[in-house]
């Protein structure tokens, strides 16, 4: 794994796979390299025509994190990796890390096109909006010393699970990798800000981006992530919409690889 160190000083750890265009991959919440394999999957499939960049997001794996915590210095973290690359690069994320992709590009980074997989947005009454406190009740959770109960909300208010199924994840092995990262949940509350209040997206986000935008969505995914997906492709004047057959809120390395060479232009 090798380094970068972002404006702020932070240390962001990284693999890189492949030579060729710079692709780099940004997780979704809770994700990362130890946890998430299925990025280096991918890169290694791509590795024949992308240098694709896997990387930890602050906080999580083996990047470094400094407080106070901003959505900036996470656009500036995806910079530094772009200037590693030294030309500028596709940038694909997972759920909310796709809305950080969007962030990135509206900010005016060296990104040639973003890809964003089922990106969190609900704009109507399919599912209860996240409550208007969402990002304090996860940092009281933090700042009490109860990364676990911050958890629980991720699960119950942003993924939609039932108090009884988070009872019984807690159960399992996939709960403790979770809460080793529940202190950067709130980083990802922060970006997603009210994409998830039931709301029309605010008509000054993502609508100045130039560049190509291809949002991604499974065909078998919970039904209400297809029309915050679909909203998205229609507020953004440069994306195209695409539903991914046999993909739900994830994919397989081999579909999601198909997908990038595709859109790579």
């Amino acid at each position: 794994m090798s380094t970068v160190k972002s404006a702020d000083g932070t240390v962001i750890s990284y693999d890189v796979y492949g030579e060729g265009q710079p692709l780099i991959i940004v997780d979704g919440a809770t994700a990362h390299s130890a946890v998430n394999p299925l990025n280096a999957e991918t890169a290694k499939l791509l590795s024949d025509q992308f240098r694709t960049y896997v990387y930890d997001r602050r906080g999580r794996g083996q990047s470094g994190d400094t407080a106070p915590y901003a959505i900036q210095r996470e656009i500036e973290d995806i910079a530094a990796l772009i200037e590693d690359a030294g030309q500028p690069a596709i940038v694909f994320g997972w759920s909310s890390g796709s809305l950080l992709a969007l962030d990135a590009a509206e900010a005016g980074l060296p990104i040639s096109r973003v890809v964003a997989f089922e990106p969190p947005v609900v704009v109507d009454d399919c599912r209860p909006p996240l409550p208007s406190d969402y990002v304090e009740q996860l940092e009281a959770h933090i700042a009490a010393g109860h990364p676990d109960l911050a958890a629980e909300v991720f699960m119950t208010a942003a993924v939609g699970l039932t108090p009884e199924m988070v009872a019984g994840m807690r159960q399992s092995p996939y709960f403790q990798p979770v809460v080793d990262v529940a202190h950067t949940i709130s980083y990802d509350g922060r970006i997603m800000g009210t994409t998830m209040s039931g709301n029309p997206l605010p008509a000054d986000r993502w609508t100045t981006i130039e560049v190509p935008v291809h949002v991604l969505y499974g065909d078998q995914t919970w039904p209400t992530l297809v029309p915050g997906a679909k909203a998205v492709a229609a507020h953004i004047p440069t994306a195209t919409l695409k539903a991914v057959p046999g993909a739900d809120h994830g994919t397989t390395a081999d579909v999601l690889a198909e997908n990038l060479r595709e859109f790579a232009g």
